[in-house]
């Protein structure tokens, strides 16, 4: 019998064990520390020129009421207004070459009133907006608006949407607020999983800093600041993402299925009566107070002889006075109506989230949260930065990066992650495609950095030999 013989493994050819397959809740924490740790380093930078950007935004209002005080007031409060048709005739008075395309009640009696002028020029050209004084018909000032916003106003909402480089910029934008709702939950599961065994409340509410120094005393504070900041962000990247070009801006341009949007009002065409008279502005909001409207409103006239007037509240604050009406200029009839309750409660949650991430749901209190949420946002940021120079990989401590996900989980695992992924990346476009950059970046370091952990123990192997 011929003998056998059991061939060595050859060195550095040692053949590994297969892992065991990790548990469910191991599998999340494989799953939320690759994301929240790597994609955390790569998305900071963004999140907080957003939240540096944001700090300055969030607290326009008091920046417009300084800049453009003379023309938002008026100098003294008079007994009774003039009416909104002399008001809108002085403004055109001085621009015979504008057109009437909105005008804007005043939202208190010390406040002016506001005359939008379509002015001739060519596409994107801002509106001329005139401010009358309600009293006595003076022209307090005139600025270039952009959608009815201050000046000073749409260049701080351009800085913090796009800095300043247009529709490319917005790109920033998105991004973050793409990745920061994910990057929240992955750090929260890493918190849960690391103090699921303590029962001691204070370990997960607050930072368990007695006798632990450097890398450990960081984690603590970090995992507890951000437990604290986990609804405050989440509110604001998702609210961002409402606002998105491209997120949010598809419930705009296609088919809307959860009706996130608030609903339009169709503004039907009226029958032209033969030699009917059209009613002017002060007819038009006296019917739609009749109707129930109330506070600041906005009164677009017809835009051709069978088009009703369109007269909305936008009184910021709760939005539930959002009523908009249709008015039939020769009769002066409601044609149409919407109000809050006609709102989807998924377009009532839009809403409610838009004024808050701009900070008018609920006036100066929802501007200092903002603005905490922004500044405790930036030392998280700070202390995460922090935590992975201590665990610095260019200090040699390659160790610390997690390994790719593809060689920890399962199949099965490893295919709901990527289902889920295709799910978000469809939702979510600019996390689709960052994502994928991501990912060809993360496997070239990963690549670059066996080769080079091979080399090394060639290396050692052939000077021990």
């Amino acid at each position: 019998m011929t003998p056998t013989h059991t061939v060595p493994p050859a060195p550095g050819r040692r053949r590994r064990a297969a892992p065991p397959a990790p548990r469910p809740g191991a599998a999340v924490q494989i799953v939320a520390r690759r994301v929240h740790f790597l994609a955390g380093i790569v998305v900071a930078p963004f999140l907080a020129v957003l939240c540096l950007t944001g700090l300055v935004y969030v607290f326009s209002p008091q920046v417009h009421d300084s800049l453009y005080h003379s023309d938002l007031h008026v100098s003294q409060v008079g007994d009774a207004a003039l009416p909104l048709s002399a008001q809108v005739g002085a403004a055109l008075a001085a621009h015979p070459e504008a057109e009437l395309k909105e005008v804007l009640t005043p939202p208190s009696a010390d406040r002016t009133t506001r005359v939008v002028l379509r002015v001739p020029g060519p596409a994107g050209t801002p509106d001329r907006t005139v401010y009358v004084d309600p009293y006595h018909g003076w022209i307090n000032g005139e600025l270039a608006t952009v959608d009815n916003r201050l000046p000073a106003n749409t260049w701080l909402r351009r800085l913090h949407s796009n800095l300043q480089l247009g529709e490319p910029g917005r790109l920033y934008a998105e991004v973050a607020a793409s990745w920061l709702p994910l990057i929240v939950v992955g750090g929260l599961a890493l918190w849960f999983a690391r103090t699921r065994r303590k029962r001691a409340a204070r370990e997960v509410l607050l930072p368990a800093v007695a006798g632990k120094k450097g890398w450990q005393r960081l984690r603590s504070v970090h995992g507890s600041a951000g437990l604290w900041l986990t609804a405050g962000l989440l509110v604001v990247g998702v609210t961002g993402l409402a606002m998105s070009q491209f997120a949010g801006g598809r419930a705009d341009q296609s088919v809307d299925p959860v009706h996130l949007r608030a609903p339009v009002l169709a503004a039907a065409p009226v029958p032209v009566p033969a030699g009917g008279r059209p009613i002017d502005v002060d007819e038009a909001v006296a019917a739609a107070r009749a109707a129930g409207l109330s506070g600041e409103l906005s009164v677009t006239p017809p835009s051709g002889a069978d088009a009703p007037y369109v007269v909305a509240e936008t009184t910021e604050g709760l939005p539930v006075h959002r009523g908009v009406v249709a008015i039939d200029p020769y009769t002066a009839t409601v044609t149409e109506q919407l109000g809050w309750a006609d709102y989807p409660w998924t377009a009532k949650l839009t809403a409610l989230g838009t004024e808050f991430h701009t900070g008018s749901l609920f006036g100066l209190a929802n501007q200092i949260v903002l603005a905490a949420v922004a500044l405790a946002t930036l030392v998280l940021l700070a202390l995460g930065y922090r935590m992975w120079w201590i665990h610095n990989p260019y200090r040699g401590r390659w160790a610390s990066l997690p390994r790719p996900l593809w060689r920890q989980l399962p199949g099965r695992w490893l295919t709901a992650v990527l289902l889920g992924v295709a799910a978000l990346a469809w939702v979510l476009p600019v996390f689709g495609a960052s994502l994928v950059v991501f990912l060809l970046a993360d496997a070239a370091v990963t690549r670059h950095l066996r080769r080079r952990n091979a080399r090394g123990t060639s290396a050692a192997r052939t000077s021990a030999a």
